[in-house]
C-alpha cells in the first residue's frame, strides 16, 4: 500500500509538472472572462499622455480556445485592445488592436511580440517582433509583460535603452459593471 501511495504522489508530480508555465497563466488569465476591473497607473503616465484623471478599465471580453481579447479602456476612449494567442507550443503572442471611433484600424496596429519560452506561471515577457519593428522603429527595443496573480493583473511596457516605463494594474478582486464593445466590436 504505501509504494502505490508513493507511485500515485510521484505521477501526481510528474503530471502536474508537464503543464507549462504559460499554459498555467493562461488558464488563469481565462478564469477572468467576461469580467470588467478597474485599474490604476502604476508609473509612467506624464500629463499629456491621456490618461491621467481617466478612468482606467479592463474588460476579459472573450475567451476562445487560442485567442482571449482583452478590450482597456483609457475614460471613454476605447481604442484599444490586448489580444493574447496561444500556439501548439504554448507560446503566447501579444498583440495590441488599434482601432478608430468607425472600427476601422489605425494605421498603428497589431503591434507586440511573442514570449520567447514558457515564462512563469504568474508572468509573461512580450519582447518587440519584427513586425513591429517595421511599424514603429522606435519601439524595437519595446518589452512587455504582464503579471497575473490572485489580486491583481499589471500590465508592462519598458523600452530598453531608455527611461520609458509605463505600468497599469489592476484590482481583480473587485469586479465592475462589465462597459460596452470596444470600437470595432459589437455587442
Amino acid at each position: 500500500m504505501k509504494k502505490l501511495l508513493i507511485l500515485l504522489l510521484f505521477s501526481l508530480q510528474i503530471t502536474a509538472q508537464e503543464i507549462p508555465n504559460s499554459e498555467v497563466f493562461w488558464n488563469t488569465l481565462k478564469e477572468h472572462c467576461g469580467k470588467a476591473y478597474e485599474g490604476v497607473i502604476v508609473e509612467g503616465a506624464k500629463a499629456g499622455e491621456g490618461f491621467t484623471g481617466k478612468k482606467l478599465v479592463m474588460h476579459i471580453r472573450s475567451c476562445e480556445e487560442n485567442t482571449i481579447r482583452i478590450p482597456f479602456f483609457v475614460g471613454d476612449d476605447k481604442s484599444r485592445t490586448w489580444v493574447f494567442n496561444i500556439s501548439d507550443k504554448k507560446l503566447i503572442e501579444l498583440k495590441h488592436d488599434h482601432r478608430h471611433k468607425d472600427g476601422s484600424e489605425d494605421k498603428v496596429t497589431q503591434y507586440g511580440g511573442s514570449n520567447p519560452n514558457t515564462g512563469l506561471a504568474n508572468i509573461q515577457f512580450f519582447p518587440a517582433d519584427q513586425y513591429t519593428s517595421n511599424l514603429i522603429s522606435y519601439a524595437s527595443n519595446n518589452v512587455w509583460w504582464v503579471t497575473i496573480d490572485e489580486t491583481s493583473f499589471t500590465y508592462n511596457l519598458r523600452r530598453i535603452g531608455t527611461d520609458r516605463f509605463f505600468s497599469v494594474k489592476f484590482d481583480l478582486t473587485k469586479e465592475i459593471e462589465t462597459p460596452s464593445a470596444p470600437w470595432g466590436s459589437e455587442d
